[in-house]
């Protein structure tokens, strides 16, 4: 195919499509007509399985996609609908791209209206009649309806009929449950609020808005109907639906002037000033003439809102090996049924068997090999395990994700509030006088401290909000300001309208800490009123506000935020000689350190031009006011469940935002990283000027432990006073990388070779961005980990949802922001939520080995009695599918997860060689217990060749020795034979006796024997055997079982390593990617690095570019 031929949307994101160009072809379509017709509409049924096949056998490609009738044509634009997003074509990149990438030519509200159409995220509900269409043209309907046509002219009509009933509650069931989720999700999304439309200056449907639009924001809040950018006024936004965080956020305006008013609108980058759909506004900021107002940037599926609804309604496809390998299995089962069928008709043919019989008893043996329960009984394990999630309080959106849980060998976990206590307790402070920090204080609410700046940031700097009385924000600026004991009183809504210039927000030292003297006037004098707030930024790692003290004419400014930026920002006299060193004492033990500072800004700046400036120009040249200590407690449960997972193999990973010290110490406290093992900190800076990208690498030991406090003590030593020698003799005892964000982008970027070997050992991920935890999910992907993420929803969304497995630790039921959302606010979860993952996917595995044995079993019978031209009967059918394998199937899915997890991992792929061995194992011996009965009976002394008056189920003991086996009743159909009788019973004691070999316990599962419904239905299921036969039968049944008990105990024991020796698999190259690499630096006298510093080889990228061009 040549490259023009075809075009490649979203190159590089996660709904990537590759498109070709169709044109319908006349004599192709003629062509499937007459196949269609010959086939009594069977090829309309596969085209409508395999869509694209359907399009190549119908139309041909063309050269230009531009040119391709087969998209809808409007007017001049050329579009396609896919997913709920609409993708036009663009003439000038010669592709298609989104709606809305390129609206800026659309002057006029009616032209844009045309281009965007409505603004609703529509979740339609599809009629019964829809549904049930849809339902019954699944393959697996298609081929039972063929079934039941076939047994119901073989006279199997009771049979025929029990799984046309099957089948109808089977369908009635999963109807009831589609539609009531489409009635669930319609009525989530379904919100149509009435706004304020300022171009119009008129009130307008929600449904109306198009991009562009600018919406007023009421003061009583609202339920956003689009994303919308502020661009007056401030918001208070609950964001829970989205990000599970129920702590609302500030929303503020979009700066107007400077370097950000300058820069392009990025979602992404302007976050703090986009409020998203579906969000609730809980409370605005308005002013006299100036109402809150809001541009309207994305409408319908294309918000924030719209991607998450499309991520439920079109979830990205499950690639797990798992089901790729039940295709392949599925396919043997066919190629088996087709010697089957090969096999019938030649001996049909060789017995002068009418031709009717051929066709009828060659196509059931097809039946009889693919087992028509198999998706549904596959299904039942995963729907257990769900249900025992919910008990423990763990939500599940995506249910074929479980199994996927059962091989997670890599958990990615979120710091604060996540393995710590989300909430952070004040240790103390350490302000800066003079040049040098004074000692610690534990009580800024001392009275000496009323009037410093120190106290007044802390009072300040923040972006809490009353709500019906209640502070509410962030809970460590809760902490912050509650540690102040000041009191924050916010302008109510008739001051706002009857002020013009802006009403602030203001905060006042309670007056019992104030001298009696004088005391109004010194509380009227340190009431502080916020002018403007620069909220938090995870990017930038800060915050500031800009204040005013009543009665003063110059305005302040107050800065906090990690102590290397702010003291980044801040005037070289101001910071303290020791800061590095205090800095380090504190965050090697754990403590979260927040930096102050301060700067008075200059007295021509007035409220307004305060509005309009940008905040780069307000935090620089600032004066450092000293450190706040916080100290961030580990949950009781972590230390506990990281054992677990270290005890089962199952590496552990911190990805946090926090300090690179302090998330070292956290790691050490939690026992992430045991007290023998070094870590080794990559610190990678970005090329500048002529110096290339450049990585040092710094080793911290762990010099002592202290048991009374539980803290590590940790050094950062330079590069010079490393004793490289002595480290690498004890490399053994283990390492583990450590880098900050920005390392993490240089290297990703720079060092790429790199990327794999420091994913095989970095345990320690800090100041990380967002996108970043993002990345760092897909690069341990790449190298084959299968990856979970646990955070507490608020800054890890991306992360929860790419990762094989998301868990958000959130009080919501269900979050969309992860496939799993535990109520139990502490990592507890993860363990049960991989020891029902491993429990569901070992039950898969029974579930099908079992499945599969039924069919060859069945098959194995039918094939020995059309020999002699006898079938099971109608009765035999029923019996064995009913009450024996249905009831079985579902029951063996019924044991619970086994207690604890252990280092041994459930197998991922049916297409093994334990597996197929297990499988060929008890298939060949099913097949010798058969052959054995059958060839049995026929020597017997009283063993009679059957007539058509023969009756072998209802002979007496006499007659068998006797007399002629003679019934009134005529069995023209050769089933009431002793062959029949005798092979009926071995098989179904076999179909018993392999459900309690593969229904595996311990140790993924509990053990069998506590199933007790599983032997409820096999105590059922044993019936009466041939009164003089019965004996033999016995006997033969129970030797099967024994061998195929210890066929298969040897597979567990001894397959492996056997088939390891067989094929000498020992040296070959592993699997796995990240086993490869492993393998690969054990070989590497060079690594761990040294501590030393490495240079991007810019020669020899420039020799590549040159040569690259060359080449082109």
């Amino acid at each position: 195919m040549e490259k023009k031929d075809v075009k490649i949307i979203n190159q590089g994101l996660e709904d990537e499509m590759e498109v070709w160009g169709y044109r319908p072809c006349p004599w192709k379509m003629v062509l499937v007509a007459v196949g269609a017709v010959c086939t009594g509409g069977l090829l309309f049924l596969v085209l409508y399985w395999l869509p694209e096949w359907g399009v190549r056998l119908t139309c041909t490609r063309t050269p230009f996609i531009r040119e391709s009738q087969t998209l809808l044509l409007r007017s001049t634009v050329c579009y396609f609908t896919h997913h709920s997003t609409k993708y036009y074509w663009n003439d000038l990149l010669q592709n298609f791209e989104k709606a809305g990438k390129n609206a800026n030519g659309f002057q006029s509200g009616f032209n844009r209206r045309l281009f965007f159409e409505v603004n609703e995220i529509a979740v339609k509900v599809p009629s019964v009649f829809k549904l049930l269409i849809k339902e019954v043209l699944n393959p697996f309907y298609i081929f039972q309806l063929f079934s039941v046509i076939l047994w119901s002219i073989e006279q199997y009509y009771y049979y025929a009929a029990a799984i046309v009933f099957m089948s109808v509650i089977s369908i009635a069931t999963s109807l009831y449950t589609v539609k009531k989720q489409y009635i669930m999700l319609h009525d989530m999304v379904a919100t149509h609020s009435v706004v304020r439309v300022s171009v119009y200056v008129e009130e307008a449907m929600s449904t109306e808005l198009v991009p562009g639009d600018v919406i007023v924001i009421p003061s009583n809040g609202m339920i956003m109907p689009c994303d919308a950018v502020l661009i007056h006024g401030n918001c208070i936004v609950n964001e829970s639906m989205l990000t599970g965080e129920s702590v609302p956020v500030t929303k503020t305006s979009l700066p107007s002037s400077g370097e950000d008013g300058a820069g392009v609108y990025s979602i992404e980058e302007h976050k703090r000033h986009t409020l998203f759909c579906g969000t609730h506004i809980i409370q605005t900021r308005f002013y006299t003439g100036e109402l809150v107002k809001a541009v309207v940037v994305r409408t319908g599926f294309s918000t924030e809102k719209g991607q998450l609804v499309r991520s439920i309604l079109y979830p990205k496809p499950t690639d797990f090996k798992l089901y790729r390998d039940a295709y392949l299995f599925l396919l043997c089962l066919v190629g088996v049924a087709g010697i089957g069928f090969i096999y019938t008709i030649v001996l049909s043919i060789i017995n002068q068997v009418p031709a009717k019989t051929i066709v009828v008893e060659s196509l059931d043996i097809i039946t009889i090999t693919v087992p028509p329960a198999l998706p549904a009984a596959m299904t039942a394990g995963i729907v257990y395990a769900q249900r025992r999630l919910k008990r423990v309080g763990i939500f599940c959106i995506s249910p074929q994700r479980i199994n996927i849980c059962g091989q997670l060998n890599l958990i990615c976990f979120d710091k604060t509030g996540t393995l710590t206590e989300d909430g952070l307790d004040l240790w103390g402070i350490q302000r800066v006088e003079n040049g040098s920090f004074s000692p610690p204080e534990d009580d800024p609410a001392n009275e000496t401290l009323v009037r410093s700046s120190f106290v007044s940031c802390m009072a300040t700097c923040h972006s809490l909000t009353k709500l019906e009385g209640e502070l509410s924000g962030d809970p460590m600026d809760l902490k912050m300001f509650n540690a102040t004991g000041w009191i924050l009183e916010e302008p109510t809504e008739e001051e706002t309208a009857l002020h013009n210039p802006i009403m602030p927000t203001v905060v006042r030292p309670p007056k019992q800490v104030l001298p009696e003297v004088n005391q109004e006037v010194n509380l009227l004098s340190y009431e502080i009123g916020i002018v403007r707030q620069f909220p938090f930024s995870s990017a930038l790692q800060r915050m500031s506000v800009v204040v005013r003290k009543l009665g003063e004419k110059r305005m302040d400014a107050y800065l906090k935020g990690a102590p290397e930026v702010v003291a980044s920002l801040c005037a070289e006299d101001t910071i303290p000689e020791s800061f590095t060193e205090t800095l380090e004492f504190y965050t090697r033990q754990g403590f979260r350190v927040i930096a102050l500072a301060h700067r008075q800004l200059e007295a021509k700046l007035s409220w307004h031009k305060v509005q309009n400036l940008n905040r780069d120009l307000i935090e620089t040249n600032m004066e450092f006011l000293g450190l706040i200590i916080m100290q961030n407690k580990l949950k009781e449960e972590t230390s506990g469940v990281l054992k677990d997972l270290r005890h089962a193999n199952i590496r552990t990973v911190m990805v946090t935002g926090d300090n690179m010290l302090t998330a070292i110490s956290v790691a050490r406290d939690c026992g992430m990283i045991t007290p023998h093992e070094r870590v080794i900190v990559a610190d990678a800076t970005p090329p500048k000027d002529i110096q290339p990208a450049t990585i040092n690498w710094h080793y911290t030991e762990n010099h002592a432990t202290s048991k009374d406090n539980c803290s590590v003590e940790i050094s950062l030593d330079d590069v010079g006073h490393v004793a490289y020698g002595e480290q690498h003799k004890q490399q053994e005892q283990g390492y583990h990388f450590a880098m900050s964000g920005r390392s993490f982008a240089v290297i990703t970027e720079h060092f790429p070779d790199l990327v794999q070997k420091l994913a095989l050992h970095s345990t320690i991920f800090a100041r990380m961005a967002p996108d970043q935890k993002t990345q760092l999910v897909e690069v341990l992907q790449s190298v084959d980990y299968t990856v979970g993420m646990c955070g507490d929803g608020a800054n890890d969304c991306g992360a929860l949802k790419r990762a094989h497995s998301g868990i958000s630790l959130s009080e919501l039921e269900a979050s969309v922001a992860s496939p799993f959302t535990s109520s139990t606010a502490n990592i507890s979860c993860v363990p049960n939520l991989i020891r029902e993952g491993r429990a569901a996917l070992i039950t898969s595995f029974c579930v099908f080995k079992f499945m599969a044995l039924y069919s060859i079993i069945q098959y194995l019978s039918v094939t020995l009695l059309y020999s002699i031209l006898s079938n099971l009967g109608d009765f035999q059918f029923l019996f064995i599918d009913v009450a024996i394998i249905l009831i079985i199937a579902f029951t063996m899915s019924l044991n619970p997860a086994w207690k604890v997890l252990v280092a041994q991992r459930p197998p991922s792929s049916l297409i093994s060689g334990p597996l197929l061995f297990s499988v060929l194992t008890q298939i060949l011996t099913c097949l010798a217990f058969q052959v054995l009965a059958f060839l049995w009976v026929r020597g017997q002394n009283w063993y009679e060749k059957w007539t058509p008056l023969s009756d072998a189920c209802n002979v007496s003991s006499a007659n068998l020795t006797h007399g002629p086996n003679i019934t009134s009743h005529v069995d023209h159909k050769n089933i009431r034979n002793y062959e029949n009788t005798t092979l009926f019973y071995v098989s179904s004691f076999q179909y018993l006796a392999v459900a309690i070999i593969f229904s595996k316990g311990k140790p993924f599962r509990q053990p069998s024997y506590k199933n007790c419904k599983l032997h409820l239905c096999i105590v059922n299921c044993i019936v009466c055997v041939p009164h003089e036969w019965r004996i033999t039968v016995v006997i033969i049944v129970l030797v099967n079982a024994a061998v195929s008990f210890l066929l298969e105990s040897a597979n567990e024991r001894w397959c492996t390593a056997f088939l390891s020796w067989l094929f000498c698999r020992k040296g070959k190259t592993p699997r796995v990617r990240y086993m490869q690499v492993a393998q690969e630096l054990q070989e590497d006298p060079d690594w761990p690095p040294k501590p030393a510093t490495l240079q991007k080889n810019i020669f020899n990228q420039a020799c590549q570019l040159i040569t690259n061009s060359y080449l082109q």
